[in-house]
């Protein structure tokens, strides 16, 4: 068999593969990261609709689905009286492309708060706790924050059920160059229990925040978690 002999590196290539490994690790582990190519805009929250909806096939376990109405030529979704609100999601019995959009998994969604895209290190669940049910944002790697609870249906039955957002969490639409994406923000100004991270928007869109070490937390404060069944 012939070796095979590699060409050696000048020193000063050498230096630069260093250089540039170094700044990949350092962009790749820095919290926050995405905040710097993305921005959030505000959309109108009553073309929106957060949902519980039951997946196995027992209908015991449910996820998030988040249904969007684009244009009023027929319903998406029908709401039901009562706590918890159940939900018909119309847009399952007809083609409602250009009408309806429907966000099923994290990529179509995820969790910001203020200027910190959360997506590589927060997921969405909806996890069932005493006669309640939860939208939970968990932490998927340690020391990225706390666990919070996003929404709940406020009661539990069979079927779709929709979710209500807690106090000071709304969708945005995330921003890429000015231009919206097909991706949505499940949204807080601020880390509960603690002053606004970002300032609230002044026209539709929310750019990301400079970092201001002397002004932001070391680390989110912890919240007792949600007693999960």
């Amino acid at each position: 068999m012939t070796a095979v002999t590699l060409p050696l590196l000048p020193r000063a290539g050498l230096a630069a593969l260093t250089v540039l490994a170094t700044s990949l690790a350092v962009a790749s582990s820095a919290p926050g990261r995405a905040s710097t190519l993305f921005a959030a805009a505000e959309v109108d929250q009553q073309n929106f609709l957060l949902v519980a909806a039951p997946i196995g096939s027992k209908g015991d376990k449910a996820q998030l689905n988040i249904y969007e109405q684009l244009k009023p030529v027929r319903p998406c979704f029908e709401v039901g009286e009562g706590t918890p609100a159940p939900v018909n999601p119309l847009l399952a019995t007809f083609d409602f492309t250009g009408i309806c959009s429907r966000y099923i998994d994290a990529n179509g969604y995820s969790v910001r708060v203020g200027g910190q895209d959360l997506a590589t290190s927060y997921r969405l669940m909806v996890t069932r706790s005493g006669g309640d049910m939860l939208l939970l944002a968990f932490p998927t790697k340690a020391g990225a924050g706390p666990e919070m609870v996003v929404a709940r249906t406020r009661g539990s039955a069979p079927g779709f059920l929709k979710l209500q957002l807690e106090p000071g969490w709304r969708l945005m639409r995330r921003q890429f160059g000015g231009r919206n994406l097909g991706h949505l923000y499940v949204y807080a100004d601020s880390w509960p229990g603690t002053a606004a991270t970002a300032a609230q928007p002044q026209s539709t869109t929310v750019e990301p925040s400079q970092p201001q070490p002397a002004q932001q937390p070391l680390a989110p404060p912890a919240l007792l978690p949600a007693n999960k069944l």
